[in-house]
């Protein structure tokens, strides 16, 4: 089965996973998504609600959807962290 991250442009790291969750021991793990379906809308979910931030003033600019990407991994990965993509969707 096929496993998804998200992935964003920074200045300092180029393309990278900055997105977290906690597992069942409170430890920071990277967050992977069972579907293409799931990560395109946990993405698309977090870019509305930068969008809503900015729209009302919370913040002061808005994220640019160019600066992320969803990534499929390779096939028998044992930690998305560190296991290289195999292509950019």
């Amino acid at each position: 089965m096929n496993k998804y991250i998200v992935e964003q442009y920074t200045i300092c790291d180029g393309w990278t996973n900055t997105w977290h969750e906690y597992d069942d021991d409170n430890n920071e793990v990277p967050m992977v998504f069972d579907s293409l379906k799931e990560a395109k809308l946990e993405l698309g979910n977090y870019l509305q609600d930068y969008r809503d931030a900015f729209e009302c003033g919370d913040i002061e600019s808005d994220e640019n959807p160019d600066d992320f990407r969803i990534i499929k991994l390779k096939q028998g990965y044992t930690c998305p962290k560190f296991e290289p993509a195999e292509e950019e969707v």
